[in-house]
């Protein structure tokens, strides 16, 4: 048996086993000729630039398809974040997205990314998390092999490897024509060691002529290629195109002068300078500043040099370097270099600040007192509304437009997206207390009732604008999230306002008042959602505590501007009214729950019985006998139960004219639906709602009695219940336990608030 020392060395060999194996597979130095075989095998890989290497990242994740009511999107599931198991993910936001991908697009068919992508938007909608997907991608996708990234050193042998031809002292033991390259030289046989801390791509060690021979030769004269990258879908993005910055990219001004005076040293010997390159995978790390860097709002120099050669830590060079000025290189722009550089919230800081954005994005350079480096960069930023409006009104606004690629970033407007935002956060405030069901629903119902914007009905057809007028807030609010549209309508208006769905999803997209540009950020409901977590008034997180956090914060509109808005027509900017339609939407879901949990909602009872309804009336139509599948005889159609269901969905008119035009509309559908069978539930959605309100209003003493047992139950006990009574109280307790996720105290507060709404009297 081993001693825990023995067992703790063994286990740190595996370890040290493990990296080495991963550092060996993974190339993480060699040397310049190795690298150029390593290009010429897949030069689509290689021969990337940042716009270029950012759009493959986006498609290595792959995309899908995603279904609203609205229309179907393309989601790139880099914004899932699934090297994380979804930690963090962006929620939405698939149009956003998508105009990120066609900015990149642009930029690689250009061959240079000479504006900067400005995500602009009222706070707290995503912008942030948006940028921080995409760098976090860049991060995982530059740790995989089909990520692949590579810079250069130079490495300078020691005593016992260098000749005295430049300025090492030499030694007739060691030739250096013995070495084809330093670049796996042992530190100990090192003297020094300069890093390129501007990352300039490898391929620029090759002259300028050369190189574009040499890709001439790799890619053919149009400077494409498909070889060895991740293959795109037809149509899904332009072909490979090599950019500016590989096709006319020179060293920066140290690695350039260095270069030079080998070159010197070796009268020319080409071969003898690349001994000293040694080629090093880097990888795209946000916490060290390594391609992807954060500027913050504040006012700083995003790039510098300094001076190395004066420095006594490189006193160890070559005579032929030390009489030559060399600098190293700092600040946001380098650390970002062949990577992402994001200007948080941009327009904060003072313009004299980001004035030299305009030179630099448009020639992705950026000068020095001693030399002009040249960037590979993506330039990502953000801001909110009010910012950029009063940017748009100063005189230098103009040049900046040109430079600008501004892509919207709105509040969600579906509920059920705003919902997943608060279900991430409501675990961390309650801590070890429990969460009632809906809290986060009745956090998104408000949220995004507070951003809806009153349709402009003039800009539809006229009998679409007659319904887009009636719409309320909630009325968008069920179409936006589930397709429902207002219960008052028939089935043709239904039809016909399910087909302008898209069209009033984009109304106010030309709009400089958008929908979704005002109303509850996520941030002040995430405020209000740790306050209801820590309320003293409840044992646990209530959504009627959430909804008296929401009371408080309308009582403060001097502090956000949403709430100063006026009420209009319909209802819209009416947020105290929220509160109340929200508090009856929670008493709805906690009704069906209650009803659910009792066995009284049979949904398939009124299903079938329509359906029978519906057989019957083809039979009758057609003068036909129906088969009565009971007793297998043939039968006149049921009068009895045609005028029974007549009755309930109170039909106008005569019955033959109401039956034959029944008859019809399932004809149309199916005329429209070739090879389906007739959904009835979506042809007549509005009798199976005429069918369910009676059901249940059949059923409401019944369910009266059911959430008066259930209290007594929970509040005493069940003292004064029959032994039936009890058992049947019991039942639904522990449905709604286990099925729907009560507990006594959540259970006991929303039945008293469904009693006093629905069952009192």
């Amino acid at each position: 048996m081993s001693t825990p020392s023995e067992s703790a060395r063994d286990r740190i060999s595996r370890l040290g086993d493990h990296i080495h194996q991963a550092y060996s597979q993974n190339r993480r130095v060699m040397s310049f000729a190795e690298y150029l075989e390593m290009v010429a095998a897949a030069p689509r890989k290689h021969l990337r630039s940042a716009p270029q290497y950012m759009l493959d990242c986006f498609d290595h994740y792959g995309t899908k398809t995603v279904v609203y009511p609205w229309g179907e999107r393309r989601r790139f599931q880099l914004f899932d974040c699934p090297w994380s198991d979804g930690r963090d993910h962006l929620i939405g936001q698939e149009d956003v997205q998508n105009r990120i991908y066609r900015a990149l697009a642009n930029f690689v068919h250009e061959g240079t990314a000479n504006k900067l992508i400005l995500l602009h938007g009222p706070n707290g909608s995503a912008k942030s998390t948006l940028i921080r997907c995409i760098g976090r991608a860049m991060q995982h996708y530059s740790s995989l092999e089909e990520g692949a990234l590579y810079r250069i050193n130079w490495i300078f042998p020691g005593r016992r490897i260098a000749r005295s031809g430049i300025g090492f002292a030499g030694g007739a033991a060691d030739d250096p024509d013995n070495h084809d390259t330093y670049a796996y030289l042992p530190d100990e046989l090192v003297d020094a060691k300069l890093t390129d801390e501007l990352r300039d791509h490898p391929m620029f060690l090759i002259p300028e002529d050369q190189r574009a021979r040499l890709f001439e030769d790799l890619m053919g004269d149009t400077g494409r290629s498909d070889q060895g990258g991740p293959q795109r879908a037809p149509g899904e993005a332009p072909p490979f195109v090599l950019s500016d910055y590989l096709r006319f990219g020179r060293l920066s001004h140290k690695n350039r002068a260095i270069y030079e005076a080998l070159l010197a040293s070796y009268q020319g010997d080409y071969l003898k300078v690349l001994r000293h390159v040694q080629v090093e995978r880097f990888f795209i790390q946000h916490r060290y500043r390594e391609g992807y860097v954060t500027v913050e709002p504040q006012m700083s120099v995003d790039a510098n040099e300094r001076q190395i050669t004066a420095d006594r830590s490189v006193a160890a060079l070559p005579a032929a370097l030390q009489s030559v000025a060399l600098y190293e290189y700092g600040g946001e722009l380098v650390n970002a270099n062949r990577g992402l550089i994001e200007y948080s919230d941009l327009l904060k800081r003072p313009l004299e600040a980001y004035k030299y954005l305009l030179t630099t994005v448009e020639q992705s350079s950026v000068s020095l007192a001693s030399a002009t480096l040249f960037l590979d960069l993506v330039f990502l930023g953000s801001s909110n509304e009010i910012h950029l409006n009063a940017f748009k009104e100063i005189a230098e606004f103009q040049s900046f437009r040109g430079r600008l690629e501004l892509v919207r970033v709105p509040y969600l407007l579906d509920v059920t997206q705003e919902e997943q935002i608060y279900e991430q956060k409501i675990q961390e405030a309650a801590g070890r207390r429990h969460v009632a069901p809906h809290c986060a629903y009745v956090t998104a119902l408000w949220a995004v009732l507070t951003r809806m914007r009153k349709p402009q009905s003039d800009r539809y057809r006229r009998e679409i604008g007659d319904l887009v007028a009636r719409l309320t807030p909630l009325d968008k609010a069920e179409l936006y999230s589930h397709g429902h549209v207002p219960d008052a309508l028939n089935a043709a208006q239904a039809k016909e306002l399910r087909r302008s769905l898209e069209d009033i999803w984009r109304e106010s997209e030309s709009y400089p008042f958008y929908e979704g540009r005002s109303g509850a950020s996520p941030r002040e409901m995430l405020v209000v959602l740790f306050n209801a977590a820590n309320s003293t008034n409840y044992s646990y997180v209530a959504p009627l505590a959430i909804l008296e956090e929401i009371d408080a914060l309308i009582k403060q509109e001097s502090v956000y501007d949403f709430l100063k808005q006026d009420v209009q027509p319909g209802g819209f900017h009416d947020h105290r009214r929220f509160v109340e339609i929200v508090r009856e939407r929670l008493v709805d879901r906690i009704d069906d729950e209650v009803r659910s949990a009792m066995g009284l909602i049979e949904e398939s009872e009124y299903t079938r019985l329509f359906n029978r309804y519906i057989i019957h009336v083809l039979h009758w139509t057609k003068k036909e006998r129906v088969h009565n599948p009971a007793t297998g005889a043939l039968e006149e159609p049921d009068q009895a139960l045609m005028r029974e269901v007549e009755s309930t969905l109170e039909i106008t008119g005569t019955p033959d004219d109401f039956r034959r035009d029944l008859i019809s509309k399932i004809g149309a559908w199916s005329l429209d639906h070739l090879n389906e069978k007739p959904d009835y539930t979506v042809i007549f959605a509005e009798y199976f709602k005429r069918l369910k309100a009676d059901y249940f209003e059949q059923r409401r003493k019944s369910v009266r009695r059911g959430v008066e047992d259930l209290l007594t139950l929970l509040a005493a006990d069940g003292a004064g219940l029959d032994l039936e009574a009890r058992r049947q109280a019991e039942r639904t307790r522990e449905t709604l336990f286990a099925r729907f996720g009560y507990r006594a105290d959540s259970a006991r507060d929303a039945l008293t608030l469904l009693f006093r709404h629905r069952y009192r009297d």
